[in-house]
Parts: structure tokens; C-alpha cells; sequence
């Protein structure tokens, strides 16, 4: 694997707007985020103290102390994505990551459905991360129990907790909203210092976890018996409680997303998408095994039903516990509002080349903002409609988060499957590539090995088991299979009507250059 700053011959790096031109589109947003922001947005959609936070429980009550083991091997299948994606972010340094790599890679159709699915799967996403509020800031005062009662503080799994999930969610979806409709800087700023927080926090987290160390790094071999009833034995826990990892590990495309408001993305962007993942995993396993080995007693229900606050709170005490809350609260903050705004940059690509209704309002920027006014306002309000349907519905939380990640993974594999084709017709890497980042020989291994994790984990999230969504209505246990086919379906009969305008990949003339390139790369 094989990366450089600079172009062959030695010389300066290109201007971003005339790169931007080569591909036909005119330099539109504000081209103003350096490194550190271009890391920070994929960072923070993976949010370690909004994931883990949020989701620690179902890992630890579906496979015990032994869970933690799903981290690296989520994590080494979702890095051999991110190594795809790396390679097509220094090539294609386009806003709408997923939708553009499809679009310069695969037949239209597919670019078409990636960019639609990732699209919703981002809306839903927002949802699920904002409903996350309701495991934290209850925990810290019970004054953020608007709804319910205080028994109800801190879950999800109960009608009170559920109604007030959705409440406290609906107040994080409109700053958001707010804040990207104001514009990409202020939206940087907000971001940059979540991210900030949320790295010093998580590393101060594993030293106040390390001092309270009262076992050792064996307990990572606990089953509590979890296998019990699962008809594949402890590996049908371990399957189900796989999802937790794969909840938290996906978003890290977000840097490419944001590449046309990024300097030098050719050069920040693929470094952004593998440091993003990479520091996730880190810290995210530490907090884990750490927080394992420190906490009083490994067998507390508490675990299976709060899981990381009342870890923190019965380790750390009370006020230290809820500093970190806090923190994780921030975390959640910028999470949702770096889930929104890739959101907005997909619909806003799409639109831009004429593949969207309203394609033509939808793709204006704001002369004053530099920011798509109208998607940002479409994305917000969608994400509101997906918390009102589940106003008062206890298993929300499963079946937004479930089919949240089962709408990435699906793109995802629209991006690895078709790139991994023209590896093996050896046209790619392309003859033009250039200096920048290249996988080299192990290029057809590590894709293989992206589409195979993709394919294999897409159908351990899409299966309708009980241990997930219960088994009291079919409809809730096929809940995210039926939502995730609606969306599919429906985005596959849009396609067909519009076939003759959605179904090519042109620029819409408004945003061409104003001196059009004599060919296109791709």
C-alpha cells in the first residue's frame, strides 16, 4: 500500500477548483476544512461514546464479557472497505463519497440505488443516533426525564423511556438542522470541538477505568453462559451480539463526502477515512476491555440493561461518572449533526446531476452560506417524520438502528463488488492513477475480503431473529427486512420511470465549468 503528497514529477499540488473541473463541476461550496475536520467528520460519525455508550448492553447481554472479540474482526472487515474506499477517495475527490465512487465505477443504475439507499439509510441514521440522547442525559439528571417516570431514565425498553427517547431526539434533530443550514464552518467548528472532546475524554475514560482495575484481561473469555438456547451454541450468540460492533463501525466514507469542501482532499481524504476507523477501534476497545476488568461486579443485570453509564457510575462514582456522560452527550451532538450533514452532501450530488426530484432546487446553494439550503431542510424534516412514527414504540431503538446499518452496507457493497470486477479485468487501478493512494498487489485480496465481510455481515443484520427483535409480533421481527425491501423496491420503481433522465450520469449544465473539460476521468 502505497501513498504520496505530491504529483509525479515533483511538482505543486493541482488547485482544488481546477482538479474539481476535471470532472466537470464548478467549484460551488465553500472550500474551507483542512485536515483535521476532514478526520474529525468521520470520526465523529463513528463516535466511539455515542456507539459504544449506547450500545455496549446488547453486546455484553447477548454474548457476555467474550463480545469484545466481535471488535477486531468487525473492524478488520470494515478496514478492508475503508482500503477500498481510501484508493477511490484520492482518485475521485467528489462530494456524495459512496454515490460518486458508484457513479465513476459501476453502471448508472447502481450509483443511482447506492446513492438513494445511503441517502434514507443516512436519515434513519441520524434518528437512531439521536435517540441515543435518551440513554445518557436522563442518567446524568432525571430533569431530562420529561416523559415517563424516573424508573424510565436511561432505557429504551420501556413506553415512558420510549416517548421520551423520541422527545429528546426531536430537540438534537432541529439544532442540527439548524446548524447546517447556517453553513459548512460553523458546522466545522461545532464538529472540530466535539471531537476534541470526545478524544481527550475517552483517553482520560481508560485511565480512570485502568486505576479501578480489579481483574484481569481473562474476563475477555466469559460467555455467562450466553450460548444457552441458541441452536449453533455460543457462536449463535457471538453472531447476534456481532451487531453491536457492526452498529458502531460504519460512516468513515463521511471524509469523502465532504471533498469538495476540503483542501488538498486527494491527499486528506483517504488518510482522513483509515485514521477515523483506525482511532475508533483503539480507543473504542480499550474503553471496553478496560471498563470489563474495572467494573465491581461483571455478573450486574445492570450491564445487560444500562451498560456503559452504569458501568462508569458504580466504577468511577457519581459526579466523575456523570462528567463523562456529559461528554458522551457532546459526542452524540456531533455525531448526529456529521451523520445530517453527508446527508445532505449525497442528496446535494445527486441533485446536481439531475438524479433527484426537485433536482434543480435541490441542488441551489445558498449564495451567503455556501451550503444546500434545500436538502438540509429535507434531510432535517425527514429525520423528524422517521421519530414521529415511532413515538411511543419501545423497540424503535432496534429497528431504526438495525436498518440504519443495513442501508450502508448495502451501498457499500455497490461500491467494493463493482470495483472488485474491474480488478479482476485489470482495469483498476486505471492507467491515470496517478500518485496517490494505491493498495498495489494486495489490492484484489484486501477488496475480495471487503465484499465477503460486506455480503456476510449484510445477512447477519437483515436476519429476523427474535434474540434482536423479539418474538412478540412478526412485524417487529421483520422489521428491518421489510423497511429495508420498501426502500429498495421503491427506489428501484422510481429508477425505472425515470430511466431516461436518472438512468445516466451527466452534469446538469448550471453547475459545469465554465470552460467544459475535453474528456472526463473515469
Amino acid at each position: 500500500m502505497t501513498t504520496q503528497e505530491k504529483p509525479a514529477g515533483g511538482g505543486p499540488a493541482p488547485d482544488d477548483s481546477s482538479d474539481l473541473e476535471k470532472f466537470g463541476y464548478r467549484q460551488e461550496l465553500e472550500r474551507s476544512l483542512g485536515s483535521f475536520s476532514s478526520f474529525a467528520a468521520g470520526f465523529s460519525y463513528i463516535s466511539i461514546m455515542t456507539g459504544v455508550f449506547q450500545l455496549f448492553f446488547f453486546g455484553f447481554a447477548s454474548g457476555g464479557p467474550a463480545f469484545i472479540w466481535t471488535w477486531p474482526l468487525v473492524f478488520l472487515g470494515q478496514l478492508a472497505v475503508a482500503l477500498c474506499f481510501a484508493e477511490l477517495a484520492g482518485q475521485f475527490p467528489l462530494a456524495g463519497s459512496v454515490y460518486q465512487w458508484a457513479k465513476q465505477i459501476a453502471k448508472p443504475a447502481t450509483s443511482w440505488l447506492a446513492g438513494w439507499i445511503m441517502i434514507i439509510g443516512a436519515i434513519v441514521t441520524a434518528g437512531a443516533v439521536a435517540v441515543a440522547y435518551q440513554i445518557i442525559l436522563p442518567q446524568v439528571s432525571t430533569a431530562f426525564q420529561i416523559v415517563g417516570s424516573d424508573s424510565d431514565a436511561g432505557l429504551t425498553s420501556t413506553p415512558g423511556g420510549a416517548q421520551n427517547a423520541i422527545i429528546l431526539a426531536l430537540v438534537l434533530v432541529v439544532f442540527a438542522t439548524i446548524v447546517n443550514v447556517i453553513g459548512v464552518k460553523l458546522m466545522a467548528k461545532i464538529n472540530n470541538f466535539g471531537v476534541a472532546v470526545e478524544l481527550s475524554a475517552v483517553i482520560l475514560l481508560i485511565i480512570a477505568l485502568a486505576i479501578h482495575i480489579k481483574r484481569g484481561p481473562q474476563v475477555v473469555f466469559e460467555t455467562h453462559a450466553t450460548g444457552d438456547g441458541h441452536s449453533l451454541g455460543y457462536l449463535g450468540a457471538f453472531l447476534v451480539a456481532s451487531l453491536m460492533s457492526a452498529y458502531v463501525f460504519y460512516g468513515f466514507d463521511t471524509a469523502g463526502s465532504l471533498a469538495e469542501e476540503t483542501t488538498q482532499p486527494r491527499k486528506h481524504a483517504p488518510r482522513a477515512i483509515l485514521r477515523a476507523l483506525t482511532a475508533s477501534f483503539i480507543v473504542g476497545g480499550l474503553v471496553m476491555l478496560v471498563g470489563m476488568m474495572a467494573v465491581g461486579n461483571i455478573n450486574a443485570e445492570e450491564l445487560t440493561t444500562s451498560g456503559m453509564p452504569y458501568l462508569l457510575k458504580s466504577t468511577l462514582g457519581e459526579g466523575l461518572g456523570d462528567a463523562f456522560l456529559i461528554c458522551s452527550a457532546i459526542a452524540i451532538t456531533v455525531c448526529c449533526l456529521a451523520v445530517q450533514t453527508a446527508a445532505i452532501r449525497m442528496a446535494w450530488a445527486m441533485a446536481r446531476d439531475g438524479r433527484l426530484p426537485f433536482s434543480k432546487a435541490m441542488a441551489k446553494v445558498s449564495p451567503r452560506s455556501k451550503t444546500p439550503i434545500l436538502p438540509a431542510l429535507l434531510t432535517g424534516g425527514l429525520t423528524v417524520v422517521v421519530l414521529l412514527i415511532n413515538l411511543g414504540n419501545q423497540r424503535a431503538f432496534f429497528i431504526l438502528t438495525s436498518t440504519a446499518i443495513i442501508l450502508f452496507y448495502i451501498p457499500y457493497l455497490m461500491v467494493t463488488g463493482p470495483m472488485l470486477l474491474r480488478r479482476l479485468r485489470g482495469q483498476w487501478p486505471r492507467p491515470e492513477h496517478g500518485p496517490y493512494f494505491k493498495l498495489g498487489r494486495w489490492g484484489t485480496f484486501v477488496n475480495a475480503v471487503a465484499v465477503l465481510y460486506g455480503a456476510g455481515m449484510t445477512i447477519n443484520l437483515i436476519w429476523p431473529r427474535a434474540e434482536v427483535y423479539g418474538d412478540d409480533h412478526w412485524y417487529f421481527q421483520w422489521g428491518a427486512v421489510i423497511v429495508t425491501g420498501l426502500i429498495i423496491v421503491v427506489g428501484a420503481i422510481m429508477l425505472y420511470i425515470r430511466r431516461g433522465t436518472w438512468g445516466s450520469s451527466h452534469t446538469s449544465p448550471e453547475h459545469m465549468p465554465d470552460t467544459a473539460p475535453d474528456s472526463l476521468p473515469g
